[in-house]
């Protein structure tokens, strides 16, 4: 039994120490093929691509039309 964060033992004796919260470990594995992996790579291939056409219609010009003009 639980109340405002103390705990009461079988006695009825009050526990006046906070209630620790249940640990827990993530194991998803963030490396390799994974779908974090495939949804973090797709987010800045989007970025990429809407950069790309973006250079492209403020310069008119491509990107290796953009590098060869250095």
């Amino acid at each position: 039994m639980t109340r405002k964060g103390f705990t009461i033992n079988k006695r009825g004796q009050l526990n006046r120490f906070a209630i620790e919260p249940k640990v827990y470990v993530d194991e998803t594995p963030r490396i390799g093929f994974t779908k974090y992996a495939e949804k973090l790579n797709g987010r800045l291939a989007m970025i990429g691509f809407v950069s790309l056409i973006a250079l492209e219609i403020f310069t008119g010009q491509g990107l290796i039309g953009l590098v060869t003009n250095l």
